[in-house]
């Protein structure tokens, strides 16, 4: 293939191409949304992790206060808290345990990958091996046959 002057260009537009998701990670997707609980826990993570959580939560908490839903240290206001705070981190490990396992997943397949690779590179220098040992035995002939692999001197037209 020869260089062109055009080919920074299709470098640069194949940066603005979009990536193809990974089929293992689509595989691993469709796996883990068939369980329910996987589906619930993905939905509650995602609204958890959301500014909508935070104003929602800020709402409610000033609410409470603010109505005087009851007296202050706020025991009640406190126990609710608390026992949000278990359920986000729970959730929170949740998400961490799904990423971990994308990784795995990824990792998995590459490690895959990096063995065809390895397979392949030794079939290679196989066949590298022996196009030197056929390149030294058509070396070796052409070497015991000088005067077939020489041009013939006849360098006198006929008359």
């Amino acid at each position: 293939m020869a260089t062109t002057g055009s080919q920074p260009q299709q470098v640069e537009r194949a940066k603005w191409l979009p990536l193809e998701p990974n089929p293992a990670l689509i595989e691993h997707t469709r796996e883990r949304a068939e369980s329910v609980q996987n589906r619930i826990a993905d939905r509650i993570t995602s609204f958890a992790g959301s500014m909508r959580f935070v104003y929602l939560s800020a709402l409610w908490f000033g609410c409470w206060i603010a109505f005087g839903v009851e007296k202050y240290p706020y025991a009640l206001l406190t126990m609710i808290v608390s026992l949000e705070a278990i359920f986000l981190s729970t959730f929170v490990m949740i998400s961490q345990n799904r990423t971990d396992a994308k990784r795995q997943v990824i990792a998995d397949q590459q490690w895959k990958t990096v063995q065809v690779e390895d397979t392949q590179n030794e079939q290679l220098l196989d066949l590298s091996r022996q196009i030197l040992d056929l390149t030294k035995q058509v070396h070796a002939i052409a070497l015991a046959l000088p005067d077939a692999a020489a041009p013939r001197g006849d360098s006198d037209p006929p008359t």
